[in-house]
């Protein structure tokens, strides 16, 4: 009871559609399979709570009345949307037809995510993988408000408890440079071994602190040259002599750029599978959660 009256429950308005349509008593309860008692008791409830009779009663003819003419257009309306509720939730409980939006790192190379994107796809084709490419902390961000349902990212370290953090594999990072330069006659690029080179600098790189500390320590000494936010500038600058560049070894690599991986020291992030803590999975994220932690990634 609320305030003193009933609540409209959706199996009234089911035998009142029913009624609607056959205009008989006998046959609305047959069509929804109950007794013709129990429809009546239900119909008469169902106007009690709308205030008025919904229909004329006599022996041979049902009626609606003015309130039921009104009413049915608002009811069928109703239960369209029950029923459109209903093939929702199915779908998406089924994995049929179920949105999933995942973040990716900018520099997360799509030849090295495509063998599991492949792999998914075949697995579970009812769900619909939309992906979203940002730097680390705007992938944290939409995280936090729910704009994403999970990231493949290289977190920062000071990353807090918000988040449930699973890494996934381990990349090392590699120097990018035009042909010709000396370091294409190496197999690996030492840190002391950049000292003088001009530094061309990606804006967004997450790991720029780690790469600047193993130069120092090094005593390597770089000439900044470019900044840029744009991956495929620095790349493009790097292949047109300009300068030098770090990227993670699995990055998309433009035409004409070389690399080579950094040794002395090795330089290394760690590619991890972010949710939000404590947050309910859905049936979707469940299913992409075990099959992106069970993938072997290539070495």
């Amino acid at each position: 009871m609320e305030d003193g009256r009933t609540t409209m429950e959706m199996h009234q308005v089911r035998y009142f559609l029913a009624l609607a349509g056959t205009r008989n008593f006998t046959k609305a309860a047959e069509q929804c399979n109950v007794t013709q008692p129990a429809l009546t008791r239900a119909i008469k409830m169902l106007e009690e709570e709308l205030g008025g009779p919904l229909l004329h009663r006599d022996h041979r003819n049902t009626h609606l009345t003015d309130l039921g003419q009104v009413m049915l257009p608002q009811l069928e309306r109703m239960w369209s949307n029950v029923e459109a509720a209903k093939t929702t939730a199915a779908s998406l409980l089924s994995l049929k037809d179920a949105p999933l939006k995942l973040g990716l790192m900018c520099t997360i190379g799509p030849l090295r995510f495509a063998g599991f994107l492949s792999r998914f796809r075949s697995q579970q084709p009812g769900i619909q993988l939309s992906l979203i490419e940002r730097k680390p902390s705007d992938l944290a961000a939409a995280l936090q408000r729910g704009e994403l349902d999970v990231a493949v990212m290289a977190p920062a370290a000071d990353v807090d408890d918000r988040f449930r953090i699973e890494p996934l594999y381990r990349e090392r990072f590699a120097v990018g440079f035009a042909p010709g330069h000396r370091f294409q006659q190496m197999d690996a690029v030492r840190m002391a071994d950049m000292n003088g080179e001009s530094y061309l600098i990606r804006a967004n790189c997450e790991y720029f602190d780690r790469l600047k500390e193993a130069r120092e320590a090094s005593g390597a000494k770089l000439r900044y040259a470019y900044k840029s936010e744009r991956e495929d500038w620095i790349q493009a600058m790097a292949a047109a002599g300009l300068g030098i560049c770090f990227m993670p070894i699995y990055s998309s690599i433009i035409a004409g750029l070389l690399t080579r991986p950094i040794t002395e020291p090795e330089v290394t992030r760690e590619v991890s599978l972010v949710t939000v803590a404590g947050r309910r999975h859905s049936p979707a994220l469940a299913t992409f959660i075990r099959a992106i932690k069970a993938y072997a990634w290539p070495e």
